[in-house]
């Protein structure tokens, strides 16, 4: 009776323990220019490129469609696949001014 209650007492501590938390987001990373250039992941607004750059986004595993706009510059349009665990994605969106 005794071995039955400890096993089932290991089972229970076991049952209760924290696994390592496997992350459900990916982190992702950019850098360009301009600042003020409006970031736009799956057809939602995100924020202006600068303030991506500070703070990151947490993007949830699957496709994404990432892109960087703004009027008088060619829009930077990206296609990215994450799945969870994966390292930080890293987009670098320079845009180049359309010529007058």
């Amino acid at each position: 009776m005794t071995r039955r209650l400890s096993l089932a007492l290991l089972l229970t501590i076991a049952a209760c323990t924290p696994k390592t938390p496997v992350r459900s987001t990916v982190s992702l990373r950019m850098t360009g220019a301009p600042d003020d250039a409006r970031v736009i992941i799956d057809d939602m607004y995100v924020g202006p490129l600068g303030a991506v750059i500070v703070r990151g986004v947490a993007l949830p595993p699957g496709r994404h469609t990432i892109s960087v706009e703004r009027q008088g510059y060619f829009p930077c349009d990206q296609l990215a696949t994450v799945a969870a665990g994966d390292p930080p994605l890293r987009v670098v969106c320079t845009l180049t001014a359309v010529p007058e």
